[in-house]
């Protein structure tokens, strides 16, 4: 561990896609602690495919300490929040000249990296050995996965229950429409408007009844709805009245949470109104890393600092739907096929999130 005697302490919550990117990217010129619930750092748009390939996930689940070499990380839950110190469940004390907030959705998922790794396994055996499958939930999550195992399992029984009038609802009508007709030219069962009490989701239950009535077959499931926000600890902590009514963290156009100087908060907790995908997530903490950069060489009275604005992105998506193909939503126009599928869905950005965390795309980690 360097010297950190001088620099200035950055403290980053959360250690997915946004957070992590703002450690490995301020750890030669700061003090950096990274705190997370977790050892490592999960390219997350890429766990269906490891369902259906658990190799998949030896190059998209990777611990923090590859990456962050020359920081602090404390593996616990950030619980309460001073002017000062960020406060952790296990009793840590963290000191902070700025804080970063990057906690984004909820997820109950393994500590550390091997166990995350046998759960891919677990599920892929899960798949192998069923007949019949269910999917909950036709958000782009349910997309791709019903997706990923109709192209690598194409003799198995996929069926998805969406509770909305067609599938990926954050995307625009013909978009959701090419994505049905794809399903169904791979035998993909959609049943919409409808929904399945997860109250009664078992692995030893094999027929699922929905809110209309109608009957699922299914040897096992999977849910692949909505996660709640990470940001119920912070109703207990001074930032409790920067939160929207959607638990959301309101930020000004420096991703500054509003009102505070040294306070930053970056992808899915934040109020600014774009799709929340993981590429809009890495260009806020990369102007973060900016403006924290600026904000540091100018000292502490840093009113006429050059600090960079975040635009909020354009509406456009792409939701993988296999290995080769994909459907992308672009500001005037929407495409289904191989091209959008040469993109992303081959190696899921993978191999270039690995190159922006500083690692080969390619190797693999022990």
């Amino acid at each position: 561990m360097e010297n950190h005697v001088g620099k200035k302490r950055v403290v980053i919550i959360g250690g997915g896609v946004a957070g992590s990117l703002v450690a490995k990217s301020l750890q030669f010129t700061t003090h950096v602690t990274l705190i997370d619930s977790k050892e490592y750092f999960e390219i997350t748009w890429a766990s269906l495919r490891s369902r259906v390939e658990p190799s998949f996930a030896e190059r998209s689940v990777i611990n923090h300490q590859d990456y962050l070499t020359h920081g602090n990380i404390i593996t616990s839950s950030a619980v309460d929040i001073t002017e000062t110190e960020v406060i952790t469940e296990d009793g840590h004390k963290i000191g902070f000249d700025y804080l970063v907030i990057a906690t984004g959705h909820a997820d109950e998922v393994p500590k550390n990296r091997t166990e995350r790794l046998n759960q891919f396994k677990e599920d892929n055996e899960r798949i192998k050995s069923a007949r019949s499958i269910l999917i909950v939930g036709g958000g782009p999550t349910g997309v791709e996965l019903a997706a990923e195992i109709a192209v690598d399992f194409p003799n198995k029984k996929v069926t998805i229950v969406h509770k909305g009038p067609r599938l990926l609802d954050f995307v625009g009508t013909k978009a959701a429409d090419k994505t049905l007709k794809w399903l169904e030219s791979k035998n993909v069962e959609v049943k919409l408007e409808q929904t399945i009490d997860v109250n009664e989701l078992a692995c030893e239950h094999k027929t699922y009844r929905t809110s209309n009535g109608e009957t699922v077959e299914a040897d096992c499931y999977f849910q692949c709805l909505g996660k709640p926000l990470a940001s119920a600890w912070l109703e207990e902590t001074m930032l409790k009245y920067d939160l929207d009514d959607e638990g959301r963290i309101k930020v000004d156009e420096k991703l500054r949470v509003t009102g505070r100087r040294n306070i930053f908060a970056i992808g899915d907790i934040t109020d600014v109104p774009e799709i929340k995908q993981g590429f809009a997530a890495q260009q806020h903490a990369e102007v973060v890393v900016k403006n924290l950069k600026v904000m540091i060489d100018g000292g502490r009275d840093c009113s006429q600092c050059r600090m960079e604005n975040y635009k909020p992105q354009m509406p456009m998506a792409i939701v993988s739907l296999g290995r080769r193909d994909a459907v992308a939503q672009l500001p005037l126009l929407t495409v289904i096929g191989r091209v959008p599928g040469f993109i992303k869905s081959g190696d899921l950005f993978v191999g270039r999130t690995r190159r922006q965390m500083g690692l080969d795309p390619r190797i693999k980690h022990d």
